[in-house]
């Protein structure tokens, strides 16, 4: 289990907490598998456990310092703490520093290295602090243990990193180049979950579109390819990706939602904001235009497509007409799902340097105006749902009794009751309709 340890000093227990994305969730699925696989047990909280790894995201506003408060609240009453790891992506950016500013801390470890994590605990139990945040992303990958369960839905990271270098953004710095993950891995890892008890796959990536590989022939294929290949694996229901970017998303990958099944009627394509001017700053590599282009010929695709976006306001420079054009936008698309944020200034990006920084209860008011909107077309999407029969894959129990909750396959939350299973796929009738999920009677 570590290298010639005292058997007692090793962690028996742990937990790991992720925050942020998607692909953080993935990473902590990792290392908890990691763990697992040196003979540790895995809990459901973290006190009490003798290790806990905090999976940490740096996109959010002051996220570092709210990894600091963390940190100081795993100490429990008596004063004592747990083994703490500190891992992702504020870890990657941080690094000594936080070896520096919290002495609790024994492990730091960046994406790209938590292999390493269970030789960095075992050197953390014998007194050692260790700083990984090396970035070979396909070293970490061969070191992974294979995958064994799953649950109903599941995770697959295809690609890293992240080559567009937009102004506002660390994950260029903190996750490195983008890499795509090598075809036959992919295929075999997800062969696992599937064998594992997975029936829905969710291909993750910075920049998940811009995946691309060679297939068993040796031909050139790109995202749509792969979701072809795994189409083919019969026991596998649904697949998902998620988070394109509009540079990539090619006319394959369009003509795949119109062409497979099992590849579901949902795409979450970010825009950030809907003034060219604003999206130059921004370094983004589309224009208002071309992105509802791509939006028209996705729809053409698949006519009944549910979409979801990102959106920044208050990016630096920002005007309110410019601001106005963001709305405009967004009563355009008509997004079934949104995330939308303050604009935060990251240490080391350009736009934390520009002129024009916008003053918080400006920001505020426009988010406050933002979110309607969203919450508006979110809400007229799902009440357009009511009537409507769709398969429904069981997740987990309900907090009532009898209830259980699903996913339809534009990915809105469904509760209903009824004599099913955790990853049953059930045909459910839409019946009732709020802006963050349907109710659902079950068809006999």
């Amino acid at each position: 289990m570590g290298r010639g340890l005292c058997p007692q000093r090793i962690p028996r227990t742990f937990h790991v907490k992720s925050f942020g994305c998607q692909m953080n969730v993935y990473d902590g699925e990792r290392m908890a598998e990691l763990l697992t696989a040196q003979g540790m047990t895995a809990t459901a909280e973290r006190d009490g456990a003798d290790l806990v790894v905090l999976n940490t995201c740096h996109i959010r506003e002051k996220a570092t310092e709210k990894v600091y408060s963390d940190i100081g609240r795993l100490r429990r009453d008596d004063g004592s703490v747990p083994l703490i790891a500190v891992a992702g992506c504020v870890a990657q950016a941080e690094g000594e520093e936080i070896m520096a500013r919290a002495p609790s801390v024994k492990v730091v470890v960046g994406p790209q290295a938590y292999h390493r994590l269970p030789e960095m605990v075992a050197d953390a139990a014998a007194g050692k602090r260790g700083t990984e945040t090396v970035m070979p992303a396909e070293a970490k990958f061969a070191a992974l243990p294979k995958r064994r369960r799953s649950g109903p839905s599941a995770f697959l990271t295809v690609q890293e990193g992240c080559d567009k270098f937009c102004t506002y953004c660390v994950v260029p710095y903190t996750r490195g180049a983008e890499i795509s993950r090598p075809f036959s891995d992919l295929v075999e890892e997800a062969k696992l979950l599937v064998a594992g008890g997975a029936r829905e796959i969710t291909l993750l990536g910075q920049n998940v579109n811009a995946w691309s590989g060679q297939d068993d022939k040796g031909r050139a294929i790109g995202l749509d390819g792969l979701i072809r290949t795994l189409a083919a694996e019969p026991d596998l229901a649904r697949i998902r990706y998620t988070t394109s970017h509009p540079n990539d998303m090619s006319e394959g990958l369009i003509a795949a939602h119109g062409e497979i099944a099992k590849l579901m009627p949902f795409l979450h394509l970010p825009v950030q904001a809907g003034n060219d001017r604003v999206l130059k700053a921004m370094n983004r590599s589309h224009t208002v235009e071309s992105y509802l282009k791509i939006i028209d010929r996705v729809r053409a695709a698949r006519p009944d497509i549910a979409l979801s976006g990102d959106f920044i306001v208050g990016f630096p420079g920002e005007t309110e007409a410019e601001f106005q054009d963001t709305l405009d936008l967004v009563g355009q698309v008509r997004h079934a799902q949104a995330f939308s944020f303050k604009y935060s200034p990251r240490p080391g990006t350009p736009a934390a340097t520009m002129p024009g920084q916008i003053a918080p209860e400006v920001m505020d008011e426009r988010l406050k105006r933002l979110q309607e909107a969203l919450v508006r077309d979110a809400t007229a999407f799902n009440r357009a749902s009511v009537g409507q029969r769709c398969d429904v894959l069981v997740e987990r129990r309900g907090r009532h009794p009898g209830q259980w909750l699903g996913k339809s396959p534009w990915l809105q939350s469904v509760h209903f009751t009824g004599d099913v299973a955790i990853g049953d796929l059930v045909q459910v009738d839409l019946v009732e309709a709020g802006p963050n999920s349907l109710a659902g009677r079950l068809v006999d």
